[in-house]
């Protein structure tokens, strides 16, 4: 039994358990000095669980099985209640791992203008690394259920603290929405224990006992687990609480919040259709409608919107409604441009968010229409903005392409011509971000912007990565295709052979 899942999981936690070890002083203080000495902390911990988190890929002990589970780690945590301390990664979960390893270090990266409380901030960024990754790691559901909701705690704060003008007002929505939808998930999940024999929270023996609950038992418990994960990734109409917490929290949490926060959600949904494969047939329109009408809603709102960052949250409705468009396909093609787009979504949301956020501490507005003509003034944002969006768009040889092509593919495959639909987002996309990019970067020129700094250096590492992968897995989809496939396989496999 490899303990590598372990360690990757408390290396966050040990970086921030170093930081909390600092004099009291670097609470509050915002001198140089201190602010760099936790600064350099956090950034060596992200660093190295990132490098980790890839090394255990590529040279280390997590490889593929038969079964899809690459790797294990299991420790009695209560018998008498069936739990335990579980964790297990297979090509759903590996690939939201890497990510969150590497978004938690571009976001921490990016965090250059936190002086203010920086030894609580770090602290609480490196606490929110490992929830998230708990989440993609746990394979005992009590254990999904304690790190599902361990994540609200730092966000609360980090939004709370750190955020804008609203900033109380947002995070207050942020943990009502999330708990509001988290009580019905673990309703179902109480429901499910019970009715299956009350042995285990593990996934293999819920799934096992799931088996011999009839259609409509299966499907009222899939619908509570909808809202749940509904609300975090969100679908319409559980998706209130997005642009508010988009807009008023720091910019570096917004790359948390879009950019792998969000795939919490469709992560869960997958499960779900994996443990309840009748309820995910006998639902699977419903599931489709609602995706349908979140990329239509999302691309129109983000259309709408002259604050730059709410159309990024708006678009982000649009994006993740593909994802549930893709999961509601049940087929290898339609699964596949979905565990693509979680991925690709995650660069794209990564990168406008941080960028825009970038700009937005230059010129403290994030009004669309206040800028104007800043190509030649800032030639770094312009170059790696108009990329964002371009892949925001899927245009061929970006890794959104990719995406969209394999959940029409599949979409079609399993309801026709109604696919049509989603070109129509499409089109909307272009035409909100080819906006964007003529109101930021050409026309008459605003004077009091004539000043801005452009990227610093460490900025533009942390924007040619995400463009890297943005383009990349554009042009060479093949690694992530070999990740993903064999996983995709066996859960259609399994969806099919359960479902009766």
């Amino acid at each position: 039994m490899s303990s590598s899942l372990l360690s990757l999981l408390l290396m966050p936690l040990v970086g921030a358990f170093i930081i909390a070890l600092l004099p009291t002083k670097y609470c509050q203080s915002s001198s140089n000095s201190s602010v760099s000495v936790i600064r350099a902390i956090a950034i060596t911990t992200a660093t190295a669980t990132l490098l980790y988190a890839f090394y255990l890929l590529l040279w280390g002990d997590v490889t593929p099985t038969e079964q899809g589970l690459w790797q294990t780690y299991q420790h009695a945590w209560n018998t008498r209640m069936g739990t335990s301390f579980s964790l297990g990664v297979d090509g759903f979960s590996y690939p939201m791992v890497l990510l969150t390893t590497l978004l938690v270090w571009v976001a921490i990266l990016s965090s250059k203008s936190i002086n203010h409380h920086p030894k609580s901030y770090y602290l609480l960024m490196l606490v929110l690394s490992s929830a998230i990754m708990g989440v993609f790691m746990a394979r005992d559901w009590a254990l999904f259920y304690v790190f599902w909701e361990a994540t609200l705690i730092p966000l609360f704060f980090l939004i709370d603290r750190w955020g804008g003008a609203g900033r109380q007002t947002a995070a207050l929505n942020f943990v009502l929405y999330t708990m509001g939808g988290s009580v019905f998930m673990l309703l179902s999940l109480l429901v499910l224990f019970d009715a299956t024999g009350g042995q285990s929270f593990s996934f293999t023996a819920i799934a096992e006992g799931a088996k011999h609950l009839d259609n409509t038992e299966q499907v009222l418990i899939f619908l509570g687990l909808l809202i749940g994960f509904g609300v975090k990734m969100p679908i319409f109409p559980l998706h209130g609480w997005l642009p508010v917490a988009h807009v008023e929290a720091p910019s570096p949490v917004s790359i948390l919040l879009s950019g792998i926060l969000l795939k919490m959600g469709a992560y869960g949904l997958i499960r779900a259709c994996e443990m309840l494969p009748n309820a995910a047939l006998s639902l699977q329109n419903l599931l489709m409608v609602l995706a349908l009408i979140a990329i239509t809603y999302g691309a129109l709102l983000a259309w709408r919107q002259s604050d730059l960052k709410k159309m990024i949250a708006y678009s982000s409705v649009a994006h993740m409604g593909v994802v549930l468009l893709g999961i509601s396909t049940l087929n290898v093609t339609g699964m596949t441009g979905a565990v693509y787009q979680m991925i690709a979504h995650g660069f794209v949301a990564g990168a406008s968010f941080m960028l825009i956020g970038l700009l937005y501490e230059r010129t403290q507005t994030k009004n669309i229409n206040d800028y104007g003509s800043l190509m030649g003034i800032t030639p770094r944002f312009a170059f790696f903005i108009i990329i964002a969006f371009i892949a925001g768009v899927g245009l061929p040889g970006t890794a959104g392409f990719v995406a969209e092509l394999h959940v029409m593919i599949g979409g079609f495959q399993q309801w026709g011509w109604v696919m049509v639909i989603l070109s129509f987002s499409v089109l909307v996309s272009a035409a909100y971000s080819v906006r964007t990019i003529k109101r930021l970067f050409t026309g008459p020129a605003n004077e009091s912007m004539e000043d801005i700094n452009d990227l610093r250096n460490t900025e533009v590492l942390a924007a040619t990565v995400l463009t890297l992968g943005m383009v990349g897995f554009g042009l060479y989809p093949a690694p992530i295709i070999d990740l993903i496939t064999p996983t995709v396989n066996h859960f259609v496999q399994l969806v099919s052979l359960n479902a009766h």
